[in-house]
């Protein structure tokens, strides 16, 4: 989502830096102390990243959030490979820093196994809490949801939906070169030289930036952990599990 915004707004691909430094992760443990700074210099149009929910972060009507879903099961699967590729130094320097918060630390020797992984990803404060955060917003005008199967499903709709939501007019002729830059493979190619996912992740942007596919959990999860998911999706409002589970394109219906 940061690199639509970010093709969106330079839609001539003249970004001032590189996505990790135009739109910064604010929440992220590990920036660097100017971080706040940098942002505060900024004369563009600002974007940032988080994943806080949207009880903890001050709600603006000025401003505009996009907040991104996918499958519960992909989400899972996508973190085992976070949780794969991820430097030990850096889970070890996550549980160090969060020691003094209360949440359960991560297991720097995870041996592969979902079950305990979905108990990691669900402990504290869920996806689906999360969620429904910002399902309870849906209905404001600054505020959009996307999920990522509609994404893969149509990327060039989702981005002029974006790109409506944002106010962005984008010129014809440039709009197949905007969409062309989200793109996975080129999202991965930019990611490259990106200095900090490298050294945070084994593989650099080829892990973070890993397969971008749903449905790798099929064969992969055990029945009882497929009744766990179940269980922990009835626990959504059943229009949201819906969406959560498949988007919008598929439903035919927008939340």
């Amino acid at each position: 989502m940061q690199g639509i915004v970010c093709s969106l707004l330079w839609p001539k691909g003249d970004a001032p830096d590189d996505l990790w430094e135009t739109s910064p992760w604010i929440d992220l443990r590990f920036n660097d102390s100017d971080t706040f700074a940098n942002l505060e210099a900024q004369t563009h149009r600002r974007f940032l990243k988080t994943h806080t929910p949207a009880d903890a972060i001050p709600i603006d009507d000025r401003c505009r959030y996009i907040s991104v879903y996918r499958d519960l099961r992909d989400a899972l699967m996508s973190w085992a490979n976070h949780r794969t590729a991820t430097q030990r130094f850096v889970i070890e320097a996550l549980n160090e820093m969060s020691a003094a918060d209360g949440p359960t630390p991560l297991d720097p020797d995870w041996d592969g196994d979902l079950d305990p992984l979905f108990d990691e990803l669900m402990s504290e404060f869920t996806p689906l809490e999360h969620l429904q955060t910002w399902w309870d917003l849906r209905a404001e005008p600054h505020v959009l949801l996307v999920h990522f199967n509609d994404l893969r499903t149509d990327l060039d709709g989702e981005m002029r939906r974006i790109a409506d939501f944002l106010e962005i007019v984008i010129p014809d002729e440039l709009w197949p070169e905007v969409v062309r830059r989200c793109s996975l493979r080129e999202m991965r190619e930019a990611g490259r030289k990106i200095e900090k996912i490298g050294v945070g992740f084994e593989g650099g942007a080829d892990a973070f930036f890993h397969q971008g596919t749903n449905g790798r959990w099929d064969g992969a999860l055990t029945d009882s952990l497929s009744l766990r998911v179940d269980h922990a999706l009835s626990t959504l409002p059943p229009d949201a599990a819906a969406w959560l589970q498949h988007g919008s394109i598929a439903r035919r219906e927008r939340p």
